[in-house]
This record gives C-alpha cells, structure tokens and sequence, in this order.
C-alpha cells in the first residue's frame, strides 16, 4: 500500500512539472513605473494567458497575496493605496490551474521603490572636455565623439546613486561608492541617441527600496561636430598661428638660399679671375702693377702707353690740368 502512494505522488509530482513547464511564464509590471511617493498609491499588473487561475503575489521577505481570475481576465491587479514603508521591496507574480492541474513558474522581479520627499534631491555637475557646468536646468551642447561627465552627490545620506535619462522608466546607471557621498557616471564617445533631460536620486544609508526625489536636470544636446564653446575661435585662432609660422619659415629659408646662391656665384666669379695655383691679389695691387722696366728717358706719351689702365677716369671724371715733363740734364757748362 505505501509504494502505492508514494508511486502516485510522484506520478501527481511529474505531472504538475510537466504542466508548469507548458504553463506560459507570467510577467509583471508596476504601475506608475517609478517615482512612486510615500503615501501613494500603487498598483502591481500580474499578465497571464486568459485561463482560470488563482494569482499569487509574493514579497521576498514579507507578506504574500492571491487572487482568483476569470478566464476571459489576462491580468491580475493588486493595489496597495496609501503605501508605507513595508510596502517597498522585490515582488513577483505566478498562478495555478486546476483543470488541467499545474502552476507555472515565478514571473521576473519587480522592484517597488517609494520616494520619500523627506531626504533632499541630490546636487549634480557637467562636465566635457575640461569644461564643467554647474549651473542647473540649463541645456549644453557637445559634440559627437565627447566624453560627458555627470556627477552627484548628497555628502549627508547618499549611499547608492542612479542616473535617470527622461523618456526611460528604469535609471540608466547605478553606482554605489565605497565611501559614498557621491559617485561620477560617464559617457563615452556619445551620439546624437545620448540626447536627453538627466536626473539623479540617491538610495540612503539602510533603505534600498527607499528613493530621495529627483535633482535638477541637465539637458544633454550632441551635435555633429566635435566642438566645445570657444572652440571655433580657438580653432582660427590656431589656424592663424599656424599659417604665420609656417610663412615665416618659408621667408627664412627663402633668404638663406639666396645668401648661398651669391656667396657661389662670387666665388665662381673670383675662381675664374685668378689661374690655378697663383695666389690670389687684391685689385688694389693690380692696379698699381707696373711693368718691371727702365722708365727713365720715357716722355709722358710713352710712359702712358706702358701704364696700366685698370682704373682710367670715365667720361664724367672731372678733368685734370695738363702735367709737362722736362729732361733736365746737370753737368758742367761747355
């Protein structure tokens, strides 16, 4: 009689986990998404097939609640309306049928955070390419390919932080510092998607499922330069200085060949002037070289034939009075 029994409750047993795993898993979702205040209301949508089932909604760590479904029903509602603090936490949804017997799987947790206006909003700062903003609700334009910094902070009960995007019901980032207090979030490389209003919250110390409000927002616009304000100018401003130092250097250059070019073409010219291996004389000796002969007895006519013309006076030289030479001759009287 035992085996009997035990053979027919795990024939029940395998039959009941055959049939959960044909059950569809359910899913379940919140209402609103986020920013759920302390004292609200809240309603948590359990989304099954349309089948007649009883509807469980369990809390990890606290308490658990059912409802019965109608077939023609393909959700469950369950709505809490003045939320306390046992109210925050980890839900998840799962049914049972009966005909045929079986219950499905957990749905994937949902956590329900309350805001507690109580803490104050967190500070947040902005800052790109070395450039920060601390000014609040304004909008800041960057360039494709820019790293953003955002950074937040609440020095008095900050524990963990997120980054909330607008148009996103969960927050884009978490981090939860060491020492806390603040935490940095980063964008790499952003596009025209990273676009968008930025917020911060911060969990405090011993309350995960406890949210302070929102802080200030920071309007994110990427564009398709990768420019930060003064960058144009700085850009000309580069530009210019570039182009003189680049003309500046072409102008030396330029002077330094020309130099090169007529210290070779004088050499040149002196090489030509002299025969190899005579040493070189001044012009001022070649005018003055006077052929190694007997002058004496010359009259001028002759003595200006044999005289070199190096430097005659051209047509514009003043004139020069007429010199008379006269041979003198001493000796004793006949």
């Amino acid at each position: 009689m035992a085996p009997m029994a035990v053979a027919l409750i795990l024939g029940w047993w395998l039959v009941a986990a055959s049939r959960a795993q044909q059950l569809p898993r359910p899913s379940l979702s919140l209402h609103p998404s986020q920013g759920v205040s302390l004292g609200g209301t809240v309603t948590l949508r359990c989304h099954l097939p349309r089948l007649a089932a009883w509807v469980w909604l369990y809390q990890e760590g606290g308490r658990t609640h059912n409802k019965y479904k109608d077939k023609d029903l393909d959700a469950v509602e369950f709505s809490f309306m003045t939320t306390s603090w046992e109210h925050a936490g980890t839900y998840r949804c799962q049914y049972h049928v009966s005909d045929p017997l079986g219950t499905s799987e957990k749905s994937d947790p949902v956590e329900l955070v309350l805001t507690d206006a109580r803490y104050p909003p967190p500070s947040i700062s902005f800052s790109f390419e070395g450039h920060m903003m601390t000014t609040i609700n304004i909008s800041i334009h960057v360039g494709r390919g820019s790293n953003v910094t955002i950074q937040c902070w609440n020095w008095d009960y900050g524990s963990a932080f997120l980054l909330h995007k607008g148009g996103h019901s969960a927050p884009i980032q978490r981090q939860d510092p060491s020492g806390g207090g603040m935490a940095t979030f980063t964008l790499f490389g952003v596009t025209p998607a990273d676009t968008g209003t930025y917020r911060c919250s911060y969990r405090p110390w011993g309350y995960p499922f406890v949210s302070s409000p929102l802080g200030d927002s920071v309007t994110l616009e990427v564009t398709s330069s990768p420019t930060h304000p003064g960058a144009n100018g700085e850009s000309r401003g580069s530009l210019v200085v570039a182009v003189a130092g680049g003309c500046a250097t072409a102008l030396a250059f330029g002077l330094i060949l020309i130099v090169f070019f007529l210290l070779s073409a004088r050499r040149s010219r002196i090489q030509r002037t002299t025969s190899p291996g005579e040493p070189l004389k001044s012009s001022k000796a070649n005018e003055l070289q006077v052929p190694p002969t007997d002058n004496e007895g010359l009259t001028y006519t002759e003595l200006q034939a044999v005289t070199p013309s190096f430097c005659r006076p051209g047509p514009s030289a003043v004139p020069q009075p007429p010199v008379i030479y006269a041979q003198l001759g001493f000796g004793e009287p006949h």
